[in-house]
């Protein structure tokens, strides 16, 4: 049975956003997760192992019970050291390949219709690593300023900061400075209802985050003897360093990971809505299609 082709170039309203953006998720689910996890697989893997590592050597460093043996942790210095930075530069490459795979795979979906070609999505996924590497530099340092500023300038600066990439994308034309600094204008096309979707898909995120981390609560609360009422002082300072703690927080954040692309394809979504409210681009293009078919 063929799938339905969602029309990403076009204006919407504020419910036909968020249903095109899960309705595209769920026809595209299989094709679209495969595409992730072969191009950005192997830089999430090393993040998740990256991670664990992390989570245990932070956890041997703040066990208390250790803290006057000779050996604070079970590594040395250069082995911790070593795996904070494999841990942030993971981090940092599988955000920016899942970003870029999951932008690229909507771009190959509009400009073939729907017929996604795997191998022009990994080519451009690696031709512009770099680009993304500087977008996402300048998206980071732009929140941070706004954080530092004022709560209501983050709350500004979040809808241009969600398009950017998509611009990037989108209008192959544009460089990285270009596509950064039309994010600005393009976003005042129609800001609240962009601001209103990202708001409830943030809601809707964070409910499935806190489903997601239920095992993780309970599992805390029964091995500390919180649930029990019975508390172990030396139970509190391993707990960190716990296997089974790490696991639980590698699977919630490979969870969170995956999540995201909901806010990718929201953003792509959002970025052709307020594209065509100025452009009108994918409207002269539907109609000059049906002047070359009436012909």
């Amino acid at each position: 049975m063929n799938k339905p082709y969602i029309e990403f170039r076009k204006q919407r309203d504020f419910s036909s956003i968020l249903t095109d953006t899960f309705g595209f998720i769920r026809n595209e689910f299989k094709p679209f997760i495969r595409s992730i996890f072969n191009i950005a697989g192997p830089a999430i893997v090393v993040f998740m192992l990256s991670l664990a590592a992390y989570n245990y050597i932070a956890g041997d460093l703040f066990n208390l019970t250790r803290f006057n043996e000779p050996s604070l942790n079970s590594t040395n210095i250069f082995v911790t050291i070593s795996v904070v930075i494999i841990y942030f530069v993971s981090a940092m490459v599988a955000y920016i390949l899942t970003a870029s795979t999951v932008l690229f795979y909507i771009k190959s979906y509009v400009d073939h219709k729907g017929n996604v070609n795997a191998a022009e999505i990994k080519t451009n996924v690696l031709k512009s690593f770099w680009s993304f590497f500087g977008l996402s530099f300048l998206k980071g340092i732009t929140l941070v300023i706004a954080m530092m500023l004022c709560f209501v300038p983050v709350l500004y600066a979040m809808v241009p900061m969600a398009i950017v990439f998509s611009i990037y994308v989108f209008e192959p034309k544009r460089s990285t400075s270009d596509a950064f600094s039309e994010s600005f204008k393009l976003a005042n096309a129609d800001f609240w209802t962009a601001f209103g979707v990202f708001i409830i898909l943030g809601i809707i995120y964070y409910i499935l985050l806190m489903v997601i981390s239920i095992p993780s609560v309970i599992y805390a609360l029964v091995s500390t003897g919180i649930f029990s009422g019975e508390i172990d002082p030396a139970n509190l300072n391993s707990f960190s360093a716990d296997p089974v703690v790490i696991i639980l927080n590698v699977f919630n954040t490979f969870f969170q990971f995956l999540l995201n692309t909901i806010l990718m394809v929201a953003g792509a979504v959002i970025y052709f809505h307020l594209h065509e409210k100025v452009n009108f681009t994918g409207t002269y293009d539907r109609i000059s299609e049906i002047g070359k078919s009436e012909d």
